[in-house]
């Protein structure tokens, strides 16, 4: 049995699906039971974030949520069930020194990694129903702010995309930071936004602030040569990106219309998928997949704040507005696993 399949044989019966969406104004995080569209949101946590939402991931286990955000302590945590968020776990001992713009957890769920404002730019944090220490910084930091980090689902590997060049950076993970990895030959041409690992761990791509806006390469222990740059660009500055779970779609968030851009994927940039009938109607912010790659949300500037679309084979039909919309502008979506 592959990695995948060891991952999904151990994880307990799914949760029901939610969606969850970050953005600017209290509460910060809003919530909804999803089951063919969006249902009724779930009440606030007790204990709120204390800024702007900025990250969100659920563990493996969909027992337990955890924001990035501006404002101290940063980072919020909190239990989650089918009734909703539980009392918000304590802080950590030693907080991460800034603003937190990126959060996730590895596969295993016991460790919990953020991207921060300012050095050592990336921090991480051992988790078991709880923080626990935090990891010794890599000895080779990323040279500027962590604004995108994820693990590779088989949690050896782990990725930041950051502020100044060479805007990647990417460590083995074995109980810690290894040595960094060499930098890719052919470095994003502006700064890191957004990471994500190709579910078979044999790619990874970044989003960055100038064209292309994002840029893929092959992986196997260092970077390969880098993918050529998709037929179709995005129109504007990458944020966030992800792949679908079986790795054959990735989707990009950016600025200016259609705000998400939307690629099938086959050791390479296929061509763009058709533009979503009705797009979101501000810079998307945050993408997520759903967990069976049905459904893509996104987070976004402007009213109604997210907008979630059927996805097989490309866009189909916008769902229609949560009754209850974020009460402010989107910056994460996330649907649990």
């Amino acid at each position: 049995m592959n990695i995948l399949g060891i991952i999904a044989s151990s994880r307990p019966a799914v949760a029901p699906q939610v969606l969850a969406i970050g953005h600017q104004v209290s509460p910060r995080i809003s919530v909804y039971d999803w089951s063919g569209g969006f249902g009724a949101k779930y009440s606030d946590p007790a204990t709120l974030p204390a800024g702007n939402v900025t990250g969100i991931d659920f563990n493996a286990a969909s027992n337990t949520i955890a924001l990035s955000h501006i404002t101290t302590p940063f980072v919020s945590v909190y239990p989650w069930s089918s009734t909703g968020f539980g009392a918000k776990y304590a802080n950590p001992a030693s907080l991460p020194v800034a603003n937190c713009y990126a959060i996730d957890f590895n596969t295993a769920g016991n460790v919990l990694i953020l991207g921060v404002e300012s050095t050592p730019y990336v921090e991480a944090y051992a988790w078991s129903a709880g923080f626990g220490s935090k990891y010794s910084n890599p000895a080779t930091t990323p040279t500027g702010t962590g604004s995108g980090v994820k693990f590779n689902v088989a949690d050896d590997t782990v990725a930041v995309a950051h502020t100044t060049s060479p805007r990647i950076s990417v460590y083995p993970w074995s109980a810690g930071f290894g040595t960094k990895y060499a930098n890719p030959a052919t470095l994003p041409t502006g700064d890191g936004v957004g990471v994500a690992w190709k579910p078979q761990g044999d790619a990874i791509a970044v989003t960055h602030d100038i064209s292309p806006y994002v840029s893929a390469y092959p992986w196997s222990a260092g970077f390969g040569t880098k993918y050529a740059n998709p037929a179709t660009l995005p129109t504007g500055q990458g944020t966030k990106c992800e792949w679908n779970p079986a790795g054959t779609v990735l989707a990009v968030g950016h600025e200016n219309s259609p705000y998400v851009s939307a690629y099938p994927w086959s050791s390479g940039f296929g061509t763009k998928y058709a533009n979503p009938a009705t797009p979101p109607t501000g810079n998307v912010q945050g993408v997520s997949f759903s967990s069976d790659g049905a459904l893509l949300a996104t987070a976004h500037t402007t009213t109604p704040f997210t907008s979630v679309y059927d996805f097989s084979g490309g866009f189909g039909t916008k769902y229609a507005n949560p009754a209850t919309l974020p009460a402010g502008n989107g910056a994460a979506a996330k649907f649990n696993k």
